[in-house]
């Protein structure tokens, strides 16, 4: 996963200084990282510290070890992840790719597109009629696909490695006229709400239940 590698390689570049190391690479150890309106930029990493992209701002690889990312209004980026904080892209924001945590939460505005995977280990996953192309992937993470948002690729909850105390039971909902193309996927006990307006595709590994309105 190149999330482990972050921080060695912003190591091996730290004799030229925080800042720009390298021709469009934007890279830190200690500190946020800016994108300003309409600026375009490089790869984004820092280890401590958060990264943001603001409205109409584009960037490529977007990585933090310690820190949340967040894409503006319209900004673009190749593709997101950190380890331990929140990812959010903001109402029309892009995202090429994959976009990843291992702990925190995912949070997707209207219009919100990511053509690759998403991916969170702990934390909540929240769709606000936006779309995902490459499927949601998770352990423990709750995920709510809200009304008019669109997956493709299915939902994967995986079973957790080892043992865990962690008895919490991961709430899945499908909203009104939400679409989910391909497998649910279920290999540990989950609550699954599906809206009668929503549309999915094969469910193994729980019983869906059926809403109406807004919420279940």
């Amino acid at each position: 996963m190149r999330i482990a590698t972050i921080a060695f390689a912003v190591l091996i570049a730290l004799p030229c200084a925080d800042g720009a190391f390298a021709k469009n690479r934007t890279g830190k150890i200690n500190g946020s990282i800016e994108v300003g309106n309409a600026e375009q930029a490089g790869d984004l990493s820092t280890v401590n510290g958060s990264i943001r992209i603001a409205a109409t701002g584009s960037a490529d690889e977007v990585s933090t070890v310690n820190g949340g990312v967040r894409l503006g209004a319209k900004a673009r980026a190749q593709s997101v992840e950190t380890v331990n904080g929140g990812i959010v892209l903001d109402e029309g924001a892009r995202v090429a790719g994959d976009v990843s945590t291992v702990n925190g939460g995912l949070q997707f505005g209207k219009g919100a597109d990511v053509g690759g995977r998403v991916k969170s280990v702990n934390g909540r996953i929240v769709l606000d009629a936006a779309h995902v192309g490459g499927g949601i992937e998770t352990v423990a993470a709750s995920i709510d696909v809200g009304a008019d948002s669109r997956v493709e690729g299915g939902i994967l909850v995986k079973k957790p490695k080892g043992s865990s105390n962690d008895s919490r039971i991961p709430r899945v909902v499908v909203g009104p006229r939400a679409v989910v193309q391909g497998e649910l996927v279920f290999e540990r006990e989950v609550e699954l709400f599906v809206s009668d307006s929503a549309t999915v595709g094969t469910v193994s590994g729980a019983t869906a239940k059926k809403f109406s309105g807004e919420r279940p």
